[in-house]
């Protein structure tokens, strides 16, 4: 069954069905769960590949790669559309990556509840950057936050006043923690990877690993044994719908 969803603050219906897998050799099963590897864990198309025989499927590091490339984004849309509407309290932050050799700057703004709403890889941190960022977000997130809270960059300032002058902004380094420690995994994932070789390159795969790698993430801290184990079993089901993949099995 295809179901609909109306997207808050666009007035249009968004279709939740699984992306198109026609023309491919594999099932279902076998492109999600490569993808699911990849961006859950620190590991290389190679060695995503590489743990498929385990499985019972053979598959080279290329098709690994074209898979993740093609659909990676897709499920995290998919992910996103599923998740409640934001919080109103909206924490942003910057930090510089290296990409190819030279020093650019990933924006990224998460919630309350440490849900990563956007990023967006820039090459500078001023003014124009934090207007640009300010209105892709509000328009990724189709809603419009009660408070921001930012560091001392001035530039959150100017843009602020340009974009939404009737939101809230504090500016305090202290109270934006939650921002600054969600770009941990990034940085985790970053060493693994060497470095990004593109600013194209570096966006298209944070875009898609701030969808699907939080959404394996749940607050372990906070739950049981018992809510843990429902909650994984309630994440991987959604994860199942949104690529249209059953169970797959494990190689007798």
């Amino acid at each position: 069954m295809i179901l609909e969803l109306i997207v808050p603050g666009r007035g249009s219906l968004v279709s939740s069905a699984p992306p198109s897998y026609q023309g491919h050799r594999y099932p279902a099963e076998v492109i999600s769960h490569c993808v699911w590897l990849y961006f859950r864990f620190p590991l290389s198309f190679r060695e995503a590949g590489e743990l498929m025989p385990g499985r019972g499927v053979i598959v080279s590091y290329e098709t690994v790669r074209r898979w993740c490339l093609k659909f990676g984004q897709a499920y995290a849309d998919g992910l996103r559309r599923r998740r409640p509407r934001p919080g109103d309290k909206w924490h942003l932050d910057e930090v510089f990556i290296k990409i190819n050799g030279e020093q650019k700057y990933l924006w990224r703004a998460v919630d309350q509840d440490g849900t990563v709403l956007d990023i967006l890889v820039q090459n500078r941190r001023d003014t124009a950057a934090a207007r640009r960022f300010f209105r892709t977000l509000l328009k990724r997130t189709c809603s419009v936050p009660r408070v921001i809270v930012t560091d001392k960059l001035r530039s959150y300032g100017a843009a602020h006043r340009e974009v939404m002058p009737s939101v809230e902004h504090r500016s305090h380094k202290g109270l934006n923690n939650r921002a600054e420690k969600s770009h941990q995994p990034t940085r985790q994932r970053e060493r693994a990877m060497k470095g990004f070789r593109s600013v194209g390159g570096a966006q298209q795969f944070l875009a898609a690993f701030s969808g699907i790698s939080p959404h394996f993430r749940p607050r372990r801290h906070l739950m049981t044994a018992p809510e843990y184990r429902t909650e994984m079993r309630h994440r991987f089901a959604l994860w199942d719908q949104i690529t249209g993949a059953t169970a797959l099995p494990t190689a007798a």
